[in-house]
């Protein structure tokens, strides 16, 4: 049975990860825990697919019926292994425990089957060729699956295919998707005919754009080589809003930046409520750079913990480009940081004005000797105005950091 409880993240792992050794994933079947199902997906892909990857159903209980599709595939019994028997039972023993009777299906092996090891769980994986497929049959935990497929194109129990799909992600934010695509369509139109060609995929993500480049090459190098000339291209084109060429999330770049420059940073947020603090401190080694961060939701907050002057914000609102500033310098000056953000804005579904509608942010960066201060009209959601609120608020940081270093 399907439910909404679970992401496949298995089928995007292994697509990539197969597509680097020269195999191009033609489909992807999701199928429900029912024995027939499985065996009628099996028998339509073979013999279509040189490669059938399966994940999944190789756990204890009666649902799990990955192994048995397989035996009625192959029209073979199942049998126990008795080498993979061994070595359930020891991972139990290891932990203090004794093997559950039920563990016992998963060492079942259809005759003929070759067992794959599982050195993160006691659900073993399978082999077996019919009608000119292999088929490789993975538990599903995604901290067990990856280094057994990784064992099996080690050892070519995956044999590589013919070439390789090489892939490269851009991302690009403060700029909408067709104008990112009006000014890159010229610099990517020109790669189909080249040597190696690259295909270009465009895709609007939540506060950015990506550029997917995928290459097709006979090596791994013919392929970084091409899509590296490709980035270069295209960040010509597209300049200083382009702030990735290998899929680093933004807030990952701007740690690389404020490390380059060694300066630090403070925040404080109202209507983000900690996630521009949150996200810069999700990259590892942000203590290097990152001083502190504060929530001034309400009006006395902001004069509290940001010494934001009860004048402004009776002049201006709360949300204002003055108020922005204010929180900055303010916190910049408490944390004794080099640089100060501020955010204030509504994040709705209530609170607008005609004025000042749902979605105003008014963001606020600050350096002694630069600063960045804007008002934004986010469209969206609550949750989608607060994102990307925070994504402003990198990007402009990002911004100011590379003008300080020209």
């Amino acid at each position: 049975m399907l439910t909404p409880f679970r992401v496949d993240t298995n089928s995007l792992a292994i697509t990539g990860r197969l597509n680097a050794i020269g195999y191009d994933v033609g489909s992807k079947v999701v199928v429900g825990d029912a024995l027939d199902d499985l065996v009628r997906v099996f028998r339509t892909n073979a013999g279509t697919a040189d490669l059938i990857v399966c994940t999944g159903g190789l756990g204890p209980t009666e649902d799990d019926v990955t192994r048995d599709a397989l035996a009625r595939l192959l029209d073979v019994p199942l049998d126990v292994d008795q080498e993979a028997l061994q070595g359930i039972r020891a991972r139990f023993a290891a932990r203090g425990l004794e093997m559950p009777a039920i563990n016992r299906r998963q060492a079942m092996v259809p005759q003929g089957a070759t067992v794959v090891p599982n050195t993160h769980g006691t659900a073993p994986g399978l082999l077996a060729d019919w009608g000119g497929t292999r088929f490789v049959l993975l538990p599903g935990p995604p901290r067990e699956m990856m280094p057994m497929i990784e064992r099996l194109i080690e050892t070519r129990a995956i044999a590589s295919g013919h070439g390789g799909l090489f892939r490269r992600v851009l991302k690009v934010t403060g700029r909408t998707e067709s104008d990112v695509d009006a000014t890159a369509q010229p610099v990517y139109r020109r790669w189909t005919s080249d040597p190696v060609p690259i295909t270009t995929t465009i895709l609007a993500v939540q506060g950015e754009i990506e550029l997917h480049l995928t290459a097709t090459a006979g090596t791994r190098e013919e392929g970084d080589a091409a899509l590296g000339q490709a980035a270069s291209a295209l960040k010509d084109a597209l300049g200083p809003s382009l702030y990735s060429t290998h899929g680093e999330k933004i807030e990952a770049v701007v740690g690389d930046l404020l490390r380059l420059a060694g300066w630090s940073v403070a925040v404080a947020e109202s209507c983000t409520g900690g996630l521009l603090a949150s996200r810069l401190t999700d990259v590892p080694g942000s203590s290097q750079y990152f001083d502190r961060g504060v929530v001034c939701y309400s009006n006395q907050a902001k004069t509290d913990l940001a010494g934001v002057p009860p004048a402004f914000i009776e002049m201006h609102g709360a949300v204002s480009e003055p108020v922005a500033v204010a929180m900055a310098e303010g916190i910049r000056e408490r944390a004794g940081s080099t640089v100060g953000i501020g955010i204030t804005g509504i994040a709705g579904p209530t609170g607008g004005t005609d004025a000042k509608p749902v979605g105003t942010v008014s963001i606020a960066v600050l350096a002694a000797a630069h600063r960045k201060v804007r008002t934004f009209r986010f469209i969206g959601g609550r949750e989608l105005v607060k994102f990307q609120s925070a994504q402003a608020g990198l990007n402009m940081l990002r911004l100011l950091l590379l003008e300080r270093a020209v």
